[in-house]
């Protein structure tokens, strides 16, 4: 219900919310934690089609497709049936990635578990060249979002060595920039600070009725192809690293009308256009969550706070975490399938208080926000430094996005980085120091090159596009 409502308010998002709760399950029981964080995940990207749909102001990014069709429904005088209809979606997006989540976990660890050191610095290198050409519209600005993350990873105590680095004699920089106050300050602070700015947009209200809320059976029939074809996509787009449910969305929509015999009318509040649309977002979880919980891998920004609450656990996503502690992969999945049908039931039932509570100004939510955000940030390590590190990362943050930096590339930078520094370290350690095997390994050496790859064609491409006449 709490990502529900954040999910609902335009300008707050999960991510920001996730990272702001980050801080209550510090001490708490892991599994219970991963349960409050996965259902908030759910809750925000459910959320977000409320105000798409009544104020055409998405809650979240995942809903901005839901606009196109939701808005002119509920301007039409069909708000209940817009709304029915994407929480319907919603629920069989979220169990239909569910089920991939389920059969594809453990095959994936299991052929993760033969991964070498180098094989895992590879890997970690392809994901952030990836999340760079994909996550971003400029490959440049992605790539220096990334080094930058990495580069901000390096201060403290260097686990090969021991020695510190780049603490430039401030004594509270041996331990490095905290995980958790960087994460309140890249998505929570800069959101507010954000929001500040576009504090006085407002849009304009729809009133929710009751006509069409309950959907039949035969909706469930008429739509069930656009269902199941909307949700395999998002499950597998969320699969690859940096896209997003976003552009999951955007793809299902697009497959959606070229599919549709009333291709004309999506855009002006056509139903297929809110299936397609809300059934994919909401399966880009369940996908988005196989790499995390089988590689270790985040697929997106929120994945990367996720995987950020299981290393302050003490917990290694990854194969290894389904051979330590399955327990808390049973968990995750457990809490997915349980939050898509709270998110349904919570939606159906409390669809009326929720079309309300968009409207509370964001200036009495701001402060509260930023209140929490210090709280949170210094109950860490009862530190003000990292207080300090949390507002300037916040400004970072909304620095970056100012000059259209993407800040996916950087918190994975952030979060992978060491994690690259420590395998190939230990893989230099047990090659005699020779870096060869980077290129001789066969696993390490396809991941090299796909990250070669990813990195060429863009420029080849875009050489290309002025002598075919046009960019």
């Amino acid at each position: 219900m709490l990502g529900i409502f954040v999910g609902a308010v335009p300008g707050l998002t999960g991510t920001m919310l996730i990272a702001l709760v980050l801080p209550l399950t510090y001490g708490a029981d892991p599994l219970l934690s991963m349960a409050f964080l996965i259902s908030i995940y759910v809750g925000a990207v459910s959320g977000g089609m409320i105000t798409a749909t009544l104020l055409r102001m998405p809650g979240t990014p995942a809903s901005i497709i839901t606009t196109l069709d939701g808005y002119p429904m509920a301007q039409q005088g069909q708000p209940g049936r817009a709304l029915g209809l994407g929480i319907m979606s919603s629920l069989v997006g979220g169990m239909v990635s569910w089920v991939f989540l389920v059969m594809l976990t453990s095959p994936i660890a299991r052929l993760s578990s033969k991964f070498g050191f180098f094989d895992y610095f590879s890997l970690v290198m392809m994901a952030l060249v990836l999340i760079a050409s994909i996550g971003g519209k400029s490959l440049p600005r992605s790539l220096f979002s990334g080094f930058l993350g990495i580069l901000l990873a390096m201060p403290g105590v260097n686990a090969a060595t021991g020695h510190a680095r780049l603490t430039f004699g401030i004594t509270e920089m041996n331990d490095g920039f905290q995980l958790l106050p960087v994460l309140i300050g890249l998505f929570a602070v800069n959101q507010i600070l954000r929001d500040i700015v576009n504090l006085e947009q407002e849009g304009d209200p729809v009133q929710l009725g009751g006509k069409g809320v309950l959907l039949r059976a035969g909706d469930f029939l008429k739509h069930g192809i656009n269902l199941i074809r909307s949700s395999v996509i998002g499950t597998w787009i969320g699969i690859l690293p940096g896209i997003g449910a976003n552009i999951g969305s955007v793809t299902a929509y697009s497959v959606a009308r070229s599919f549709s015999k009333q291709r004309e009318k999506f855009g002006s509040g056509h139903e297929e256009g809110v299936v397609a649309s809300e059934a994919a977002n909401n399966a880009t979880i369940g996908g988005a969550l196989i790499p995390l919980i089988a590689m270790g891998l985040p697929g997106s920004v929120v994945e990367a706070v996720l995987l950020g609450a299981l290393v302050i656990h003490g917990l290694q996503p990854g194969p290894r975490l389904l051979e330590e502690s399955p327990s808390m992969v049973y968990t995750i999945m457990g809490a997915m399938f349980l939050a898509n049908v709270v998110m349904a039931l919570t939606m159906f039932f409390s669809m009326r208080l929720l079309a309300r509570i968009v409207h509370v100004p964001r200036a009495y939510l701001l402060p509260v926000i930023l209140c929490f955000c210090v709280i949170g940030s210094f109950a860490l390590s009862n530190r003000i430094f990292d207080v300090w590190v949390m507002l300037g990362f916040g400004v970072l943050g909304f620095v970056l996005e100012s000059n259209r930096i993407p800040l996916a590339p950087f918190i994975i930078g952030f979060v992978l980085g060491p994690i690259a520094e420590q395998n190939l370290s230990l893989g230099l350690q047990a090659s005699d120091g020779s870096y060869w095997p980077i290129v001789t390994e066969p696993i390490s050496l396809l991941f090299i090159a796909i990250a070669a790859g990813m990195l060429i064609v863009p420029s080849i491409r875009k050489r290309r596009l002025p002598q075919g006449g046009g960019r």
